[in-house]
């Protein structure tokens, strides 16, 4: 397992809540250590809306509590029914995420035997309250997420590797299990990458300029992201078709790997020409020479075919490589679109990379 900034976070945020609640003499500090627990999130913002649907969540729980211990008492069927009542209402409010702390909050109140009920209510839910404004202020203080640069570098890593693989794949030199397991898990990067991408794009910018450059970034990553997706659709269809591929004719087996190879610079450079390491304007390829490559490809492709049905008994697959070449030629299209994004983010925002966003490469 690996330790990262929310285990810490979480941590301190325990051990803030508690400390504050015996700095204030409150009753049973656990409960402040519990909410702390519930409130931590990994971005300021959704922090932010956490602590707001928990302060509601907690208020309807706190009046569901006081109002069936005022009227019916307190014993474990109103505790069990108070608590049905209350995933009732949050499940109407839309407040999912708050009923285990809710739940919490009634079972705080409702235990309590103490003949001045309404203040030990009072002091059970701020105690509760107090480890919710604990949690948030550890997350608005301490280690702020920088989900921009963890987003890049999780893309560019991830297309490294499919890179790396798709060159290897195309030469038949992968080893077949090793290549079946590195999928599964470069499938499951790509899971955290879309992660990464909710975080970034739910941190708040404050001022027009940043509004504008963020919305342009998220357009940006969006494409990386799917251009990344595409590149290992083609590395799963290069190991699903792995024998239909040896059968290829010679000459043609050497056009896709050409084609391949040169679409996997083409991807590692767009990375440079982001940060700015390549100048915006260059390009592995034109757009008149890739869709020179493309029709030449479709027209060796359709020759064969012909060849295929004249000749009996040959044992070049049309069907298969239909699917690899047009997983090729979507990873060509969302390259080239990738290429056009970012000479637009260049015209107006090139000086808006983050160094650590530069340093990555």
């Amino acid at each position: 397992m690996k330790l990262g900034a929310r285990i810490f976070k979480t941590g301190i945020a325990i051990s803030f809540a508690l400390f504050l609640a015996n700095l204030l003499d409150l009753p049973s500090p656990v409960f402040a250590g519990i909410a702390a627990i519930f409130a931590i999130q990994p971005s300021i913002y959704r922090s932010y809306l956490t602590v707001l649907d928990q302060v509601y969540g907690n208020l309807i729980g706190a009046a569901i509590a006081v109002i069936f211990v005022l009227t019916l008492g307190s014993n474990y069927l109103t505790i069990g029914l108070a608590a049905v009542l209350a995933i009732v209402i949050m499940l109407k409010l839309k407040l999912e995420s708050t009923v285990p702390l809710t739940l919490v909050t009634i079972i705080a109140i409702m235990e309590s035997h103490d003949p001045n009920f309404l203040s030990f209510a009072a002091l059970r839910f701020g105690t509760v309250l107090l480890g919710i404004l604990a949690s948030f202020s550890v997350n608005l203080i301490f280690l702020p997420p920088k989900y921009e640069t963890r987003l890049f570098t999780s893309i560019h890593e991830v297309s490294e590797e499919v890179i790396r693989w798709i060159r290897v794949s195309i030469r038949h030199a992968s080893a077949h299990t090793s290549l079946k397991e590195d999928i599964e898990r470069l499938s499951n990067k790509l899971d955290k990458v879309d992660q990464w991408y909710s975080f970034y794009k739910d941190e708040r910018s404050y001022t027009k300029k940043q509004q504008y450059t963020k919305a342009r970034k998220l357009v940006l990553y969006r494409q990386m992201i799917a251009t990344s997706k595409k590149s290992l659709e083609v590395l799963k269809r290069l190991h699903r078709f792995e024998n239909e591929l040896t059968d290829l004719p010679e000459h043609f087996h050497l056009m896709v790997q050409d084609r391949l190879e040169s679409l996997a610079s083409y991807h590692e450079q767009l990375y440079m020409k982001y940060v700015g390491k390549l100048r915006p304007e260059h390009s592995e390829t034109s757009g008149v020479d890739a869709a020179e490559k493309r029709q030449e490809m479709m027209a060796v492709f359709v020759k064969e075919i012909n060849i295929a049905h004249e000749q009996e008994g040959n044992e070049f697959s049309i069907y298969h490589l239909m699917h690899v070449l047009s997983a090729i030629i979507d990873y060509e299209e969302q390259l080239e679109h990738l290429d056009l994004l970012i000479i637009a983010y260049h015209n107006y925002h090139s000086d808006e990379i983050a160094s650590e966003i530069e340093k990555a490469i």
